[in-house]
């Protein structure tokens, strides 16, 4: 209480200095650059000084007679010692938005909480008060427009977006069940990635889901699509790289991933890699062989997964650019995460009487001693 009120006097000490114009007697431009040096305040802190100091004190008209302040109840709480500097701050920032008649209201509530509570209460007694008004002191906020820039980085897609407010809320709803982190298991461990990336996973895992979606439109006179041009060899044997139709390189083994469950559009090439002959597009699990993968594995079939079907990639066990077929018994569902993993690790997968079985790397089991998820199979 004590320390209040000496932050009153000061206040007042700082009003006073202000209305003389003690700053330019001073030769300084303003009052806060006089007590930056005098007090040694940062410049910021002596700006807020001054500023509640502009609320809290009288002013003299040039007739002689006293103005009340700006936010009087503040003041007479203030000269109490019942608010501090930074309850005045949040007082006057709260005001900006309600009638005055409201400041009773708010410092009654200041009186009795902290800064940080005045200012939420301030938000809702201004809610309160024009939740069926627009907020008569400010012009109509202009709408909302949504922004999204492109632009390809060191073989990387920078996105920038600006979205409006539901649009933003659908957003993260549709991420927020694909950021959660993986369960640790023994496989996998604890899943180390950060926010960030966890964040861009679940975007890339996103994509997915809407290329697999029935209802996209169309672009060109047909449905969405990725055409990638390689070298049929290159392909089988997983060297070099791929050209996407925008001009960006991939390598072949992610190729191959992306061949196991996307519309591919087969460029074959000659010698001198010019075009010879251009294929119809082909997707290599239909819906009916996808339909009966979901019926069986009921999810991802890695060890340990819960990921769901709509979720899933299906995987082509013996690849289909080795001479693998599309079917029921050559296919196993993935997540995006484990799917990479099989194509990328030493993890390999093979149909065990008719259900997905998983073989670990020899550096974490020396045996390589089969795995198959459990979770869906108790499902």
């Amino acid at each position: 209480m004590e320390i209040r009120v000496r932050e009153n006097a000061v206040l007042q000490k700082i009003a006073e200095l202000d209305r003389r114009g003690a700053a330019g007697e001073l030769g300084y431009k303003n009052l806060p650059q006089v007590l930056r040096h005098a007090v040694r305040w940062d410049l910021s802190t002596a700006r807020k000084w001054v500023a509640n100091a502009g609320l809290l004190g009288t002013e003299i008209t040039p007739t002689g007679s006293e103005l009340a302040p700006e936010l009087p109840v503040t003041a007479e709480a203030v000269a109490e010692g019942a608010l501090s500097v930074e309850h005045v701050a949040v007082v006057a920032e709260v005001m900006k938005a309600l009638p005055a008649e409201a400041e009773d209201s708010v410092v009654s509530f200041a009186r009795e909480h902290e800064p940080s509570a005045v200012r939420a209460f301030g938000k809702e007694l201004a809610y309160r008060l024009y939740q069926d008004d627009p907020e008569p002191r400010d012009a109509d906020p202009a709408p909302q427009v949504n922004q999204h820039v492109m632009r390809w980085k060191n073989g990387q897609l920078e996105i920038r977006a600006l979205l409006d407010t539901v649009t933003g809320a659908k957003y993260e709803a549709l991420l927020d069940p694909l950021v959660k982190p993986r369960p640790e298991t023994a496989e996998d461990g604890p899943d180390l990635r950060s926010r960030a990336e966890r964040e861009g996973d679940a975007l890339a895992e996103l994509v997915d889901l809407m290329l697999r979606a029935d209802q996209l439109p169309e672009h060109g006179g047909e449905p969405v699509t990725l055409t990638v041009t390689l070298r049929y060899e290159d392909l089988a044997e997983q060297v070099g790289q791929a050209t996407l139709d925008n001009g960006e390189r991939v390598p072949a083994d992610q190729v191959r991933q992306l061949a196991c469950d996307a519309g591919i559009i087969p460029l074959v090439l000659g010698e001198r890699s010019q075009p010879m002959n251009i294929g119809r597009k082909t997707r290599t699990f239909p819906a009916g062989i996808r339909r009966i993968l979901v019926a069986r594995d009921r999810g991802c079939a890695f060890p340990g997964c819960g990921r769901p079907p709509k979720q899933c990639d299906a995987h082509h066990i013996h690849h289909w650019a080795n001479g693998g077929d599309t079917s029921v018994g050559n296919g196993v569902l993935l997540c995006r995460h484990h799917h990479t993993l099989i194509h990328q690790s030493e993890w390999d997968v093979a149909m065990v009487h008719g259900i997905p079985t998983f073989y670990p790397p020899r550096w974490m089991d020396e045996h390589r001693n089969p795995r198959r998820n459990l979770l869906h199979a108790a499902a």
